[in-house]
């Protein structure tokens, strides 16, 4: 009797999902557990294992197809195979070339199925000739550029071999390879149109609610991180010793946006119809920018974890991104988002908010900027930092000292480790 493989049950927010690939075709035997096929959703992709060994039989949900929870996927028909502990299993047939015995993560599998290649063709960097992101990235661009010069004509002009153009004479300068190559390059106008992936989509969707749906304003600030960074370099090596884990500086963004939360309650709060929230509780989301787009994995109880947690839970966060494992749970909720725009170089920008929260915290590059001290203008490394609000809940006072909460708690970290 054959056994239904079926789409799992999703979450209240996610009302269907996108199949993106299949890793078993008809035919094939699979071995209980193993993961039969990637459905990509808002949010997350969904590895859908197989519920009992045996034969892949029918499919029944190609590439692209919109399921919901519950769907039938494809039929398996369970058969005895020998399995190493002495178990009956039949041996899966062997490929016609090496293309399986390549290891694969989830995010260079969804980049392989969206570009349609063949991973054998492309030489991994990673140990044991695994394939990287970077590896797949750059065998597409290596692709595009070769597909480029086969458009781009070999020639485009012909001169007469006893032209004195062609002979390089005074009359006219000689024609350079190089021109005529920028010549056709200058002519060459390629387009590509390619669907939305979900959670490009999802993003979209979000931002758009966000500026017709809240009346959002921003504050900034700049703040002087001599402190920090002292700090920070005093006992980095220590706390990595004892920890485990690089002492960053988003730890110190945490802990600030924690003090300012709790001295102004009304920015930790959202707006449902024409009810106010105030949560008793800090979720702090990461904005984390990824090849699919930008997510925001949460931590739960921020202000209960100390700074090695709080660090240690982003590297966990940021190992979870590239091998693309994060779940909903990492993902959902959060009432306060700090997003860093400085790792790219900005110096300044306007987040935007994250419904249904009111407000976030944008982090920009440190700069050495002249600045005056007791009458004196001395270099210090400053930021400038950006407080994006929804004033039908948050008034412009409230946003501003929030924002000169965040600036004293920096310029002495004292006031983060003694509570004051």
């Amino acid at each position: 009797m054959s056994i239904e493989v079926l789409v799992p049950n999703l979450p209240e927010s996610v009302s269907d999902a996108t199949l993106i690939t299949w890793h078993k075709q008809p035919g094939d035997t699979v071995i209980k557990n193993e993961n039969l096929v990637d459905l990509e959703t808002d949010k997350v992709v969904l590895e859908v294992p197989a519920p009992e060994s045996g034969i892949l039989g029918k499919i029944l949900k190609n590439d692209g197809a919109i399921v919901v929870g519950g769907d039938v996927l494809a039929l398996l028909e369970p058969q005895a195979i020998q399995l190493p502990s002495g178990q009956t299993v039949k041996t899966p047939p062997e490929p016609e070339d090496d293309e399986s015995d390549i290891p694969l993560s989830p995010s260079v599998r969804r980049l392989i199925a969206e570009n349609a290649l063949n991973p054998s063709l492309i030489k991994g960097s990673g140990k044991d000739g695994r394939l990287t992101k970077t590896d797949v990235l750059d065998y597409l661009h290596k692709k595009t550029l070769q597909e480029a010069q086969l458009i781009i004509p070999a020639s485009k002009v012909e001169i007469p071999l006893d032209t004195p153009l062609a002979k390089g004479g005074a009359e006219s300068p000689p024609l350079m390879k190089k021109d005529t190559e920028d010549r056709g390059i200058s002519n060459l106008r390629p387009e590509q149109r390619v669907p939305m992936t979900r959670l490009r989509a999802k993003v979209a969707e979000r931002l758009l609610q966000a500026q017709q749906n809240a009346a959002m304003l921003t504050t900034f600030n700049e703040v002087n991180m001599q402190n920090v960074i002292d700090l920070r370099n005093q006992y980095k090596a220590r706390f990595e010793q004892k920890h485990h884990v690089k002492l960053g500086f988003m730890s110190f963004f945490v802990k600030a946006s924690i003090e300012a939360l709790k001295r102004f309650p009304a920015i930790n709060a959202s707006i449902d119809d024409n009810d106010i929230i105030y949560h008793g509780y800090y979720d702090i989301g990461i904005a984390v920018s990824t090849e699919r787009g930008l997510i925001v994995p949460v931590l739960r109880d921020a202000d209960q974890l100390d700074f090695a947690g709080i660090e240690q839970s982003i590297v966990d966060f940021g190992a979870k991104t590239k091998a693309g494992t994060l779940t909903y749970d990492d993902l959902k909720g959060g009432t306060f988002t700090i997003t860093n725009g400085g790792i790219f170089g900005s110096m300044l920008s306007t987040p935007i908010l994250n419904p249904p929260q009111c407000a976030i915290l944008g982090m920009h590059a440190i700069k050495e900027r002249p600045v005056v001290e007791n009458g004196q203008i001395v270099i210090r490394p400053i930021m400038y930092l950006a407080l994006s609000y929804d004033h039908r809940l948050v008034d412009g006072r409230e946003a501003v000292q929030f924002l000169v909460t965040i600036k004293e708690c920096l310029e002495a970290p004292a006031h983060l480790l003694l509570n004051i």
